[in-house]
């Protein structure tokens, strides 16, 4: 019997920013291998936003925490290799980046299925893959105003 409930399963994210870090986090706590594919040259932007955390960014140590990092080149054959290698092995394949970027790269949902069918796929869009707005990025703060939500989670001074 696992030690804790998502012992045993892989999860690779190709993920940067706050939707997809958050959501492998959640994986990552109950026990799940968490292996985060960064670029090269900086991985993920958000280890930039500050040095509180004894020299690392606090936002990134405090998403990013209990997760295995790489860094892979996804244009390069080598590394785009090893990630079909660890897709094979893996049990959920997660990502968040800008629009289209992953069907460019080969990774749009049905691929890694087609070729591993028991992979489980999510793909996290802030305004998902049809519609006027798809091929738009979005942060929390960005939908907050757009939806009118801003007036009533910012506080007054």
């Amino acid at each position: 019997m696992p030690a804790q409930p998502l012992e045993g399963i892989t999860v690779v994210a190709l993920e940067q920013a706050v939707a997809a870090p958050f959501a492998t986090r959640q994986l990552a706590d109950p026990g799940a291998r968490v292996i985060k594919v960064e670029r090269p040259g900086g991985g993920d932007f958000a280890r930039a936003y500050d040095r509180e955390a004894k020299g690392a960014s606090a936002y990134f140590v405090w998403i990013n925490r209990g997760k295995e990092s790489v860094v892979l080149d996804l244009k390069d054959d080598t590394d785009r290799t090893l990630l079909d290698a660890m897709l094979a092995r893996a049990d959920v394949f997660v990502h968040n980046l800008a629009p289209g970027a992953v069907d460019r790269l080969g990774l749009g949902v049905r691929t890694p299925r087609a070729v591993h069918p028991r992979l489980i796929t999510c793909a996290i869009s802030g305004y998902g893959d049809s519609g006027p707005y798809r091929a738009k990025k979005a942060y929390d703060l960005l939908i907050q105003c757009e939806a009118g939500l801003l007036s009533i989670t910012m506080t007054g001074s």
